[in-house]
């Protein structure tokens, strides 16, 4: 099929009312044919009667891959249901799909609300589980609760299919094979829809951010940069783009919410257009600052646009940082809003309006079983933290966590505090519990957090008596509801660098969920609807903190915009709560000094807050933000610093702390925050000079709990095993007890960020004894698909004692990988005690470019002075240094050793007369070092006088037979030097001339132990820095045992390329196995390493 017909085609059917003739047409160019043999009216459960009114089977598909598929049209009950029962419809087609034990891969679903006006097109593809049959020992399927996962379009005649028609026009041109399942998932896959977004969002930005220049003074006077305007006002554009999908803007007088416009902002740049009107200034500023931060009252009707538009309140229709509106015009031109440019693929239009319109905007964001391809608040958070690339080089350090990542770590975290908390609650009872046995078991608590949801679904069915079925849900959750209830009513969470807002809303989330799954065991209770659910937890229990004043903004309206989807009162749209005092700007590694004991100021402060949270009035909300500003000024002494125990002084008062911190704190390097770390380090127990920022987080987040509180973070892994992770390692140890470590490794998670791990902990008392207790481990397998999140971390995780974990690096080991750690190293003498110590780092220069010189500038300095030959020395760098052997590339060094090592004719001299004497001594290193003068002598590098070495009191080691190695490597790179030949930081040696030992170095043995303890690069890289290979135990050895690997390691000295050096290495492995008493078993596990 040709691009145009196929475009013709997915537009006719899909921006239009159902057609059953069409959609037929549409699903059978997509699968290149179907077979409709078994196409037949299904029918419907008594369980999903209230949902579904009929379905219809067209017929079936087979993929190349023997895949089968339905192709289903599934008309519905009511047209809210379209939007509203998204579990219920998914688990129907479930049920459907694995009728008669067919088991089918997959289906091909319209979804049609009785008007058929909007529809879904939905893919929704099988997550089968299997196990073995214990009698039979077959493999067979298993019954899981939420088995299916579901990608959709909105489609219909007020929707747009430019993301269809992009994404299925691949499928309708190959008209020579079948499509793949596959093929079909990525058709629907929001992935690329958000890549493609972010293009264009950035784009958008970087133009709003050029046309604010003539601004940019004004607004800096206001303490707002261009980039924070830019992003505001961006986000307040998104902002109605959901909003009006919703139907709430230009509605006509007399008609009710949800009436409006779906194009609403298109209809305001048209006429501004048609009316020479400054789009911005005249039209886009009265509607955010007057029009929808004025309460009208309940008709809100606004003469300025002769429409009803609702009063929203929030703060996110307030001036950032309150400039005046009315009196300094901003002009931007209207080109940035719609113009008639065409884009590269034949789009027309390149403005924000132009652009925004070709998208479809839904403000339920995706979850790991529900996914629509739309512009969802998730994407926007997404978008937002890859828009700060500029800004991550300036050390905001954020980055974007998988979605399925936030959604373990919240309902982990809520699993937890829900265990630790109502099972705390829980008065003794002798005959439920005795012997200690918990009323609520973990895996009741799990079933509810996870399976909930579908439940709730038929508990309600059964209690209407439309179906009859075994009880979901753990009766200990019907017999405990109103304890979970009370437990998820009161909850408090925190995220102290919360970005876009992802865990804060996963969380939300997560409790409305749980909450609503209560519901049927709270007869006739009022105000359990998720709107009320919601709007109670970001008002009481939801905290976050971040640096950046965007990630605020954005972290708010992520917020506002969950509210909006389950608004359910269309008569009177209720305003939005203020966030100002729930989500702040502010450093949270800082605080201030402060009198923790000024009762009466905390107790206004207090009650201040609530009052604002829910003040709509505009000169109310002042006065009140007026007050509370006043006192937390007097609390922190007037220090305009952020400190959670005042701006969030509620939870410190009545629970001591927070029940949960879960984020993902920034990654910015040690070398960024040199001006952060004096103000670090009287604060932090595991203040070290080297660590990156997010160390300090732990201990922060960690501080921030009460006894029993939940942690859960994601950030890289590098002070697993690195030097600087030391004291946090320790200081985890003593007040913690570890839940969970799953570490990734260079598996590809973050696109930003190397080597993620999740931490999962309980903050204890330092005197409550947590060595005894193990935790949940898991390395990630490279190729394991995140999609699959919670399967994998059930299937392979392993337990780990707590107490097991080595203090000089935390290694994830099962038990048996443990054990063979604990021969090997009881198999030998550590290294650094076989050499007695002499480990030696190599020099250092300082400025490499001013003392190590090629082959050719060597000889021209000994040919203009023959002194020079007195301190030209060879010279090895790292990368010199190979496995065997030495690849010298004739460097030379010029060794000008510290007076404080050596005496020279100008040794303590004045500096002056040194360099005078220096001159003389070595005239022609003294002229070439002249163009190095500034960097010589501001280099911290030097030795007394600063065209010298820095002190170094091994100089004679160089001149021993020596092992030397380079620090990073991807398997054991030793071999012997030359007499002589200096090397370069940070490559190490050692004295030695033994064969023996260098055989044991450059064994697979050494790889495998140095990569229990370094902190692995990627591509496999480790570093080998003394720390690690100084352990290595040094097996004994009889004299024929020694001799027979000295002969194996000559014969590779002899000759280190080779063709039988392979050969010769694994006969030394062999042998050197032998020495360290090694099963075939162990074997097995050190050769399965990289």
């Amino acid at each position: 099929m040709d691009k145009l017909t196929a475009q013709r085609l997915v537009r006719s059917t899909l921006k239009a009312p159902f057609d059953r003739k069409r959609y037929h047409g549409l699903v059978n160019e997509l699968c290149n044919g179907f077979n409709e043999a078994k196409a037949h009216i299904m029918t419907v459960p008594d369980a999903f009667a209230a949902h579904v009114k009929s379905c219809q089977r067209l017929g079936t598909f087979i993929s190349p891959d023997d895949e089968l598929a339905d192709i289903l049209v599934v008309q519905l009950t009511e047209s809210w249901k379209l939007e509203r029962s998204r579990t219920a419809l998914r688990d129907f087609v479930a049920h459907k799909l694995k009728r008669d034990n067919a088991y089918k891969e997959a289906g091909l679903i319209a979804f049609v609300a009785p008007d058929a006006q909007s529809w879904r097109f939905s893919y929704i593809r099988m997550d089968y589980a299997t196990k073995r049959d214990p009698d039979t020992g077959k493999i067979k399927t298993e019954e899981r609760l939420t088995p299916a996962r579901r990608y959709s379009y909105l489609v219909g005649a007020e929707e747009e299919c430019h993301t269809a028609q992009t994404r299925f026009l691949v499928l309708l041109q190959n008209t020579a094979v079948k499509p793949t399942l596959a093929q079909f998932e990525e058709a629907f896959s929001v992935e690329s829809v958000t890549k493609e977004f972010f293009n264009e969002y950035a784009r958008l930005f970087k133009a709003m951010d050029e046309a604010l220049t003539g601004v940019r003074a004004d607004l800096a006077a206001k303490g707002v940069s261009t980039v924070d305007f830019a992003k505001k006002l961006l986000g307040q554009i998104v902002f109605l783009y959901f909003i009006q999908k919703k139907g709430w803007l230009g509605v006509s007088r007399g008609q009710s919410w949800g009436d409006g416009p779906r194009h609403f902002l298109r209809q305001l740049a048209d006429q501004a257009v048609a009316n020479e009107q400054c789009l911005f200034n005249e039209v886009l500023e009265p509607l955010f600052y007057d029009t929808l931060a004025t309460d009208r009252g309940a008709e809100a009707w606004c003469p300025r646009f002769q429409c009803r538009i609702p009063f929203l309140n929030g703060g996110l229709f307030e001036p950032l940082a309150g400039y005046d509106w009315e009196q300094r015009a901003i002009v931007l031109p209207n080109a940035l809003f719609t113009n008639r440019q065409s884009t590269p693929s034949g789009d027309l239009g390149t403005g924000i309006l132009d652009v925004f319109d070709r998208y479809n905007f839904t403000v339920n964001e995706a979850e790991p079983l529900e996914k629509e391809v739309a512009i969802d608040p998730e994407m926007l958070g997404k978008v937002f933290e890859n828009l700060i690339e500029e800004n991550r080089r300036k050390g905001l350090g954020a980055f974007y966590t998988p979605r399925e990542i936030v959604h373990y770590m919240c309902q982990e975290s809520l699993i937890n505090y829900l265990d630790t908390t109502v099972n705390a609650e829980i008065p003794p009872d002798p005959p439920l519990s005795k012997g200690g046995i918990k009323l609520l078991l973990r895996t009741d608590i799990e079933a509810l957090i996870r399976e909930g949801e579908q439940a709730a679904h038929y508990e309600n069915a059964r209690k209407d008596g439309t179906v009859s079925y075994q009880r979901r849900l753990p009766k200990a959750i019907e017999e405990n509801a109103r304890a979970l209830d009370e437990a998820l009513r009161t909850i408090t969470v925190c995220d102290p660098a919360i970005g876009s807002g992802a865990f804060p809303v996963g969380m939300m989330t997560e409790i409305v969920r749980a909450r609503m799954a209560l519901t049927p065991y709270f007869d006739g209770a009022t105000e359990r609807t998720a709107y009320h659910f919601k709007r109670h937890a970001i008002q009481n229990s939801l905290y976050g903190v971040d640096i950046d004043i965007g990630a605020v903004e954005i972290a708010k309206l992520r917020l506002w915009l969950s509210l909006v989807v389950d608004e359910e009162d269309v008569q009177q749209i209720k305003p939005l709560p203020n966030l100002d005092y729930k989500v702040v700007a502010g450093n949270s590694l800082l605080g201030v000094e402060k009198n923790l004991f000024n009762d009466e100021y905390f107790k206004q402060l207090e009650a201040l807050k609530p009052k604002f949270g829910d003040e709509s009035n505009r000169v109310k909300r002042a006065q009140f933000k007026k007050q509370i500003d006043s006192f937390i000024n007097k609390l922190t002494q007037g220090r305009e610093i952020f400190d959670f125990e005042i701006y969030f002084s509620e939870v410190f008062h009545t629970k001591g702390g927070f029940d949960v911190v879960v984020g993902n704190p920034p990654y910015v390097r040690q070398e960024e925050i040199k001006h952060l770390k004096p103000l670090l380090k009287p604060l932090y127990a595991c203040f070290t000079g080297t660590a990156d920022l997010f160390t300090y987080f732990y201990e922060r987040g960690i501080n921030l709990l009460h006894n029993g509180g939940q942690f859960a973070f994601i950030t890289s892994n590098k002070w697993y095993r690195s030097g600087y992770g030391e004291k946090l390692r320790g200081w985890l140890t003593k007040n913690t007890r570890i839940h969970e470590l799953i570490d990734f490794g260079d598996a590809p998670v973050f696109e930003a960020m190397a080597y993620p791990t999740i931490v999962r902990l309980e903050r204890v008392a330092q005197n409550q004894q947590n060595m005894d207790t193990s935790f949940w481990a898991l390395t990630w397998k490279p190729g394991s698909p995140l999609a699959d999140f919670v399967s994998v971390v059930r299937c392979d995780s392993f337990e780990i004692p707590q107490g097991s974990l080595d203090p000089s690096g935390w290694r994830l080991e099962g038990a048996a990988k443990r054990n063979l750690l604990d021969k090997l190293r009881a198999a030998g003498t550590p290294l650094g005690e076989y050499c007695k110590g002499r480990f030696y780092r190599g020099i250092l220069t300082g400025l490499n470019d001013a003392f190590v010189v090629d082959r050719t500038t060597r000889d021209r300095l000994i040919a203009e002075h023959p002194s020079s030959a007195d301190v030209l020395k060879p010279f090895l760098r790292g990368r010199d240094v190979k496995r065997w052997r030495v690849d010298f590339c004739e460097k030379y060094l010029i060794k000008i050793e510290s007076s404080e090592n050596k005496t020279h004719p100008w040794s303590n001299k004045p500096a002056k007369d040194a360099e005078s004497l220096y001159a003389i001594t070595y005239p022609a290193i003294h002229a070439f070092h002249e163009q190095f003068r500034v960097g010589l002598i501001k280099r911290s590098d030097q030795g007394k006088y600063f065209w010298e070495l820095r002190s170094c009191a091994y100089w004679q080691e160089f001149e021993q037979p020596n092992i030397a190695w380079g620090n990073l490597a991807t398997q054991p790179q030793f071999t012997f030097t030359h007499r002589g030949h200096s090397l370069c930081a940070p490559a190490t040696f050692l004295v030695s001339d033994s064969k023996y030992l260098l055989s044991i170095l450059n064994s697979k043995i050494t790889r495998y132990l140095v990569s229990q303890s370094a902190a692995e690069r990627q591509g496999g890289f480790l570093e080998y820095k003394p720390m690690y290979v100084s352990p290595i135990p040094i097996p004994t050895a009889t004299a024929s045992e020694q001799a027979e690997l000295e002969t194996l390691v000559q014969r590779i000295l002899e000759n280190p390329n080779a063709a039988n050096v392979a050969d010769l290495e694994s006969e030394i492995n062999e042998r050197v196995y032998r020495l360290y008493g090694l099963t075939r078993d162990e074997i097995a596990v050190i050769e399965a390493e990289k």
